[in-house]
């Protein structure tokens, strides 16, 4: 019997472990998702590669890495397909034909390529791959016939410009191939780094991983940044901007008990120890489970990679009929 759940397509670049930016963005909707959908979960070795060519052997490692985050949380691999993206061939053949549907101008435009670029201070010198990425995820979506993609705000315009080429495409083979997906923006947004700054990011030492230790746990709440003029417990504090106000909005569920601290906080009569302790409670009491089954699924990494290698097959299967009807649609189905 044919499966007849919508189809979603999600992905990390494998450039470390993930954390808990990932987990509140984007990993608990994957959880629910996998009873909801068909999910295929992109381990984006490939994708990584287009700025860390120097570093082939962390990318590499760090398939590994995200892959145990992956089951920490929760991704059950027999609900859920997680394949490796550089071991899905017919990945890269779709976004070579897909390249023609698109100019480097409209590449260039694009406002997730262009706020990379300028991140990474690439200014002129970007790396081919990295600009003409929005052509390889529109194939890893369309490979899978994805018609839900789960991405941050930030993501939207990659989003945009794949159901550009989706229309594009059959437009020009004059049938519907193709299918247009949609972008679903989780609740909560991009959560900042403890320390205050706009994005939490482990290159920026700021961010939490899902493996931290409850030592790790502690002092990452004791540095979080809350507001500065509140220097004394009787003073009035301001919520907006206090990122332990952000991450207890994120991640507790008590959201009576969060808004009834906020007002003692406005009001003056809270100190900043009580609501980091109330957090830290919080984030132990979450990430305690994560980093058990993290650690007895580390214990035997020839068991992930198992799942890896069965999940890839899988994808593979799914990727050529794509591949298969997109080469006939175009005349290239020669015998």
């Amino acid at each position: 019997m044919t499966d007849s759940r919508p189809i979603v397509l999600t992905g990390d670049r494998t450039t470390g472990p993930l954390h808990l930016g990932h987990y509140i963005g984007s990993l608990v909707n994957r959880v629910a998702l996998q009873d909801s959908h068909r999910q295929f979960l992109l381990l984006a070795d490939a994708q990584a590669l287009t700025d860390n060519m120097g570093n082939y052997l962390k990318v590499r490692d760090n398939v590994l890495q995200v892959a145990l985050d992956y089951l920490a949380v929760g991704i059950d691999p027999a609900k859920s397909t997680i394949f490796i993206q550089s071991l899905v061939p017919e990945l890269s053949e779709l976004a070579s034909y897909y390249l023609n549907l698109v100019t480097v101008a409209r590449l260039e435009r694009n406002p997730t390529i262009k706020d990379e670029i300028r991140l990474r201070g690439f200014e002129r010198d970007i790396p081919a791959g990295f600009l003409t990425y929005p052509a390889a995820q529109a194939a890893d979506i369309t490979a899978f016939r994805a018609t839900v993609v789960p991405v941050g705000e930030d993501q939207i315009p990659m989003i945009e410009q794949t159901n550009e080429i989706v229309r594009r495409f059959n437009a020009s083979v004059g049938q519907e191939i193709l299918v247009e997906c949609k972008a679903v923006v989780p609740r909560v947004g991009r959560l900042p780094g403890f320390d205050g700054k706009a994005k939490m990011s482990k290159s920026l030492g700021n961010a939490l991983p899902l493996g931290a230790s409850p030592d790790a746990i502690r002092q990452a709440v004791k540095m979080m940044y809350t507001d500065p003029n509140h220097l004394r417990v009787e003073d009035p504090g301001q919520v907006e901007g206090n990122v332990v106000f952000t991450y207890l909005d994120a991640f507790e569920p008590d959201t009576a008990m969060v808004e009834d601290l906020k007002a003692r906080y406005r009001r003056g009569g809270l100190g900043d120890m009580v609501i980091k302790k109330q957090l830290e409670a919080r984030l132990q009491a979450l990430l305690e489970p994560i980093r058990t089954r993290r650690e007895d699924y580390a214990r035997d990494p020839a068991q992930v990679m198992a799942i890896l290698k069965d999940g890839t097959a899988r994808a593979r299967e799914a990727a050529a009929q794509t591949l298969d009807d997109v080469k006939r649609a175009m005349g290239l189905n020669y015998f």
